[in-house]
């Protein structure tokens, strides 16, 4: 986290059920979070990538949905020419 991000955080007060209060600890054990607000930032932050996941996917599925099989016909010729072309410039691991 940046020091910009500290910055901006808010002060919030809920009322959450035992089992989410058992959750949040258990997160924050897990993580090595040093508090129970940085573990449930934490899972905000993973819920919040899922859901802008989610979106991305669908926006994709969409187009290719929409697509003109002449279009997509090009991007595969497009892939299979770049596709070994790619792995080649790839640093050894």
């Amino acid at each position: 986290m940046t020091i910009g991000a500290k910055a901006r955080k808010m002060r919030l007060s809920f009322t959450l059920t035992a089992e989410a209060v058992a959750f949040l600890c258990e997160t924050r054990k897990r993580r090595g979070a040093r508090s129970d607000s940085e573990a449930l930032d934490l899972l905000l932050r993973e819920a919040m990538l899922e859901a802008k996941r989610h979106e991305l996917d669908a926006a994709c599925k969409e187009f290719y949905d929409k697509a003109a099989d002449e279009e997509l016909a090009e991007q595969r010729e497009w892939a299979e020419m770049a596709g070994p072309k790619i792995c080649n410039v790839a640093p050894d691991l």
